[in-house]
């Protein structure tokens, strides 16, 4: 059981035993074990600094969508292995699906942040909801923005029942080093002309599911 555990989680043979012994051998719950604990860690390498890593790139299909990605770890070791060269991959590859304009939430200006907030309270109103519970109606809706427009609040392309944030600290744990998305610029052939719509992030899945 810890040889099978270690293969699905990729954690050390102690900690795979503490986690087998401390849900009675329940694989399942071992699993859920070992991933909290792992946020856990990840939480407390968050303020160590994260100057080395990769800038990669992605480019989708023939040439249509372009992206460019600063992805910050603690070594050059690290830098330069296979899983986090993946990891940076397929970051790149969700901001061509997702379209994501900022990394966090911390980064969205606040004057663009007010200016969404009149938008939608203008838009509850016309809906004819109560003006008491209006101010409700635009946090949950600004949350719902933020998901859309923010790379770590979006739902991951390749599971989507998690954010990339949560993806984020679980490399962090399996890398046992501090990482960060650092900056990126996504470029779209024609931009902003005139021009027929196209599901790039169909595409895109369909090309991280080959």
């Amino acid at each position: 059981m810890v040889k099978e555990l270690r293969e699905r989680t990729a954690a050390g043979m102690m900690d795979c035993k503490k986690a087998l012994t401390e849900t009675d051998g329940d694989m399942d719950k071992a699993i859920e074990f070992l991933r909290e604990k792992g946020l856990a860690a990840a939480a407390k390498k968050a303020g160590r600094i994260a100057a080395e890593g990769v800038v990669t790139s992605y480019i989708h299909g023939a040439g249509k969508v372009g992206v460019l990605l600063e992805i910050n770890c603690e070594t050059d070791f690290v830098a330069k292995t296979e899983g986090f060269q993946k990891f940076a991959r397929d970051i790149a590859m969700q901001i061509a699906a997702a379209k994501p304009e900022f990394v966090s939430k911390e980064e969205v200006p606040a004057e663009d942040i007010e200016k969404e907030k009149q938008i939608l309270k203008a838009q509850a109103l016309n809906e004819g909801k109560p003006e008491k519970i209006v101010d409700k109606m635009v946090e949950g809706r600004i949350q719902k923005y933020y998901k859309e427009i923010c790379l770590l609040e979006q739902a991951y392309i390749k599971d989507p029942d998690v954010t990339v944030e949560h993806v984020v600290k679980e490399q962090i744990s399996k890398i046992g080093e501090n990482l960060s998305v650092r900056r990126f610029a996504r470029f779209e052939l024609g931009e902003g002309l005139e021009k027929k719509d196209e599901d790039f992030a169909s595409e895109v899945m369909a090309e991280l599911n080959k």
